[in-house]
Order: C-alpha cells, then sequence, then structure tokens
C-alpha cells in the first residue's frame, strides 16, 4: 500500500479503516448535524487542535444571533478569561448576522481577536499582522455599542509592536493579561 501522505485539511485520525489502522484514506471530514465539515476534535482554550478523545473547551456554538450588546458581553467574558480565539467567534456571528454597515466593527474585533490568539500562540508574525490588519480596519470605524474603538486601535498597534519584536515563535503572551477592555479605554 505504501506511505500514505494526508492531504491538507483531510482527517485521517483513527477510525475503522483509516490509515493508522491499515486502511485508505478515504478522505471522510467530520461533519456537523447539517452535514458541513466541521472537525470534532476537541480545542485548547485557544482554539488548537487537541488529539480526538481530550479533554478540550467547550466550543462556541456557531451561528449565534445576539443583540450587539450580548456579543461586546460574551466576547469580554472570553477575552477576560483568555479565550481569544473563541470570542474571535463571537464577533464573527455578529459580522455575518448583523446589519451590512456594522460588518466592519465586528470584522475588525474579530481580527483583533485572532491576532491576539496567534500571539499567544507564539506566531509573533502572524499575531502582529492580523493586529495591524484589525487596526486598520477600526481605524475609520464610529465606536458603537459602549466599544472604544480608538482605544482598541492603540492597544492593537502598541501590542503588535510588542509581539513583532519579540523572537519568532518566542515566549508567547499571556492573553487573559493582554485582553483589551472592549469599552473604557481599551486597555485595562
Amino acid at each position: 500500500m505504501g506511505n500514505i501522505t494526508p492531504r491538507r485539511g483531510v482527517c485521517t485520525h483513527r477510525r475503522r479503516g483509516g490509515v493508522e489502522d491499515g486502511g485508505v484514506d478515504t478522505g471522510a471530514r467530520d461533519r456537523d448535524g447539517e452535514g458541513r465539515a466541521r472537525s470534532a476534535r476537541p480545542r485548547d482554550g485557544l482554539g488548537r487542535p487537541l488529539p480526538y478523545g481530550a479533554a478540550g473547551v467547550e466550543r462556541q456554538p456557531e451561528g449565534v444571533v445576539r443583540t450587539p450588546e450580548a456579543t461586546v458581553r460574551e466576547a469580554q467574558r472570553l477575552l477576560d478569561a483568555g479565550m481569544p480565539f473563541h470570542a474571535h467567534e463571537v464577533f464573527e456571528d455578529a459580522w455575518k448576522s448583523g446589519p451590512a454597515e456594522a460588518a466592519p466593527l465586528w470584522r475588525g474585533l474579530a481580527q483583533l481577536a485572532v491576532g491576539l490568539t496567534h500571539a499567544a500562540r507564539g506566531n509573533t508574525v502572524g499575531g502582529a499582522r492580523l493586529l495591524r490588519r484589525g487596526a486598520a480596519s477600526l481605524a475609520g470605524v464610529e465606536g458603537a455599542h459602549g466599544i472604544d474603538v480608538p482605544g482598541l486601535v492603540r492597544w492593537a498597534d502598541e501590542l503588535a509592536h510588542r509581539v513583532a519584536a519579540g523572537p519568532a515563535g518566542g515566549p508567547a503572551v499571556d492573553p487573559a493579561r493582554e485582553a483589551p477592555r472592549l469599552g473604557g479605554g481599551g486597555l485595562e
């Protein structure tokens, strides 16, 4: 049968007939209840996949429609808990389910959360890039829902500078300690 190299994005975990069992990689993927590809692997607090069967943190449900105020509260709770990856999913729900004119705000906030996620994982290049991209996305956005947009832009620029100045793959930032305050000054 030879060596099989899994394709990127193809699930090759231990399953009956899977690669590890000597079977053929059929390209089968985990699916959610509606048939969409969605990994069933548990995740850690920074959204990194863990081995099947490992204890992970509860995932954010997708497609939840919240009020803007509930979005800010839930995202802040997750940021404060050191879970920026999960906060990004909350912002993404608001971005996709809200009115088009609000999309730049939620998209920019999602980019900041992903930037913090990458920085916490030790990805200095990606972290700094996404923090800067999020800050640029927010630069022309009016504050709304109690969100201090100018404070968040300053926070993101400052953190991006510190992350970029650190060693590549170097020590990760503590996402709970670095979490921004969404309202009232950007920084705590």
